[in-house]
């Protein structure tokens, strides 16, 4: 008798074991269906570890996004590449950019809509064992960069302004912020092409300063949305309270300082503190206004010349 309790109390036991099995995996499917609801309904905008993505890291500090109608989601990427895939899949809605790779995204039948000029530039920084200073001295040495973006363009500009034979400098594609400068640091990559911080990190280690789009006149970082996505009306409005934040954000940057957000920059950045406090002082971030014409141009033209032949 005392073996049959036991094994009717074994049998009950998984019994109750099975059905907590079966609950715990319904569960897991209505939360896993409730997070694939949430991310759907909310704004999706792709971003880097690079300074022209800190409005967005500090409106979502601020929780300045909770009232928009659904929500912001920043969806990190350690390549400019892997951003501007998942803005043409359709994974995201909108993308921290530069406006040579929004063109091309154009062209290729992604149509977007420019809702920010961001104040990202570009240095073409040398590796100091190189020996190169000076553009003239690009022969024969290695440069890092991404196809199809400023970047790219950058390097050709070096190129084409010192009469160098293309055949003789070689463009390597290197897309994830971090490679690159482990690449500077491991002395692998000759010149690299970068933006802030990791430009500042590269110049205090005594890496000179090449060539800089802000000396060639260029504002070329964008946040760009996918226009088809905008034209929904609960889109649009997310787009409006979004651009709402996005403009408090920087008027908070702009009233306090980058170094006021150090702690907010070494997380979202992965910089030290003594390379925060070295960022460039005159950083100012201004309100939500689409490109100049001019750039549009430039870039446009550039990939009129170049980007059929990469």
């Amino acid at each position: 008798m005392r073996n049959l309790i036991i094994l009717f109390l074994g049998v009950l036991l998984l019994a109750a074991c099975g059905q907590s099995y079966e609950e715990t995996k319904r569960l897991t499917r209505e939360q896993k269906r409730e997070a694939a609801r949430k991310d759907s309904a909310a704004l999706k905008v792709a971003v880097m570890p690079t300074m022209d993505c800190l409005p967005l890291f500090v409106a979502q500090h601020y929780n300045l996004y909770d009232t928009l109608r659904g929500g912001v989601r920043l969806k990190y990427y350690m390549a400019q590449m892997d951003c501007d895939t998942a803005l043409m899949r359709g994974r995201v809605e909108g993308s921290v950019t530069d406006l040579v790779r929004a063109t091309r995204m154009a062209k290729q039948g992604t149509k977007l809509r420019y809702v920010a000029t961001t104040n990202a530039y570009w240095q073409l920084i040398s590796n100091r064992n190189s020996r190169v200073k000076q553009v003239k001295q690009l022969d024969d040495k290695m440069i890092a960069m991404t196809r199809y973006s400023v970047t790219d363009m950058l390097a050709d500009a070096a190129i084409d302004s010192a009469k160098l034979d293309k055949d003789r400098v070689f463009k390597v594609q290197v897309n994830d912020v971090f490679v690159r400068m482990q690449m500077l640091q491991n002395n692998i990559m000759d010149v690299l092409c970068l933006t802030e911080p990791q430009a500042t990190w590269a110049r205090a280690m005594k890496n000179p300063v090449v060539m800089d789009t802000r000396d060639l006149g260029w504002q070329m970082g964008v946040i760009a949305f996918r226009e088809k996505e905008m034209q929904r009306q609960a889109r649009g409005k997310q787009l409006e309270l979004f651009v709402k934040a996005y403009n408090q954000a920087c008027d908070s940057i702009n009233k306090h300082g980058v170094t006021y957000y150090r702690d907010l920059i070494k997380d979202r950045m992965m910089l030290k503190a003594e390379l925060v406090d070295s960022l460039p002082k005159n950083l100012k971030y201004n309100h939500a206004q689409g490109p100049r014409q001019d750039d549009v141009n430039r870039s446009e033209k550039w990939l009129e010349k170049y980007g059929n032949n990469r």
